[in-house]
C-alpha cells in the first residue's frame, strides 16, 4: 500500500512538473504572438493615417527578451531560503525520528539554508552594486526619453 502512494505520489510529480514547463512555453509563445499582433497593426494603423511610426522597443526582437533582475531578487531569495531551511530544521528536528545509526533527518532541512546564506553573501559582495547600477541607468533611459519626447513636441 505504502509503496503504491510512493509510485503515484512520483507520477504525478514528474507529470506535473513536465506540463508546468509545457504551459509555461505555450504562454510564453502566445504571449509573444499576440504581442507582434499588436505591434503590426499599430504600426499599420500609423502608415493609413500617416503618422510617424512610433519606434520599436529594444528587446523587441531578442528571443530572451527578459528584464534584467536587480541584485534585489537575489536578496529576497536568499532570504527565502534561509527562512524556509531554518523552518523545516526545526519542524524536523522536533517530529522526525532519528534514523537507526543516530543521524539527524533534519540536518537536511540545512541545504536550503546554505543556499540561501550564499544568495545573502552575494547580496552583500556583488548584488547591492549590481543593483544600484541597474537602477542608475533606468534612471538614465527614463531620462533620455523624456527629454527626446519633449524635444519632439
Amino acid at each position: 500500500m505504502n509503496s503504491e502512494i510512493v509510485g503515484f505520489v512520483t507520477v504525478i510529480g514528474i507529470v506535473m512538473g513536465l506540463g508546468t514547463g509545457m504551459l509555461s512555453l505555450f504562454l510564453n509563445y502566445r504571449k509573444r504572438r499576440e504581442m507582434f499582433a499588436l505591434y503590426h497593426q499599430e504600426r499599420m494603423a500609423a502608415i493609413e493615417k500617416g503618422i510617424e511610426l512610433p519606434a520599436l522597443p529594444e528587446d523587441f526582437f531578442h528571443e530572451d527578451a527578459k528584464p534584467q533582475r536587480s541584485g534585489h531578487g537575489t536578496f529576497l531569495s536568499g532570504l527565502i531560503l534561509v527562512s524556509v531551511g531554518l523552518t523545516l530544521y526545526v519542524a524536523l528536528h522536533f517530529t522526525a525520528d532519528r534514523t537507526e545509526s543516530g543521524g539527524d533527518v533534519a540536518l537536511f532541512a540545512l541545504i536550503p539554508a546554505g543556499v540561501g546564506a550564499a544568495c545573502l553573501i552575494y547580496y552583500y559582495a556583488v548584488g547591492r552594486k549590481l543593483a544600484t547600477a541597474l537602477e542608475d541607468e533606468r534612471k538614465a533611459r527614463f531620462m533620455d526619453a523624456a527629454r527626446a519626447k519633449n524635444l519632439m513636441a
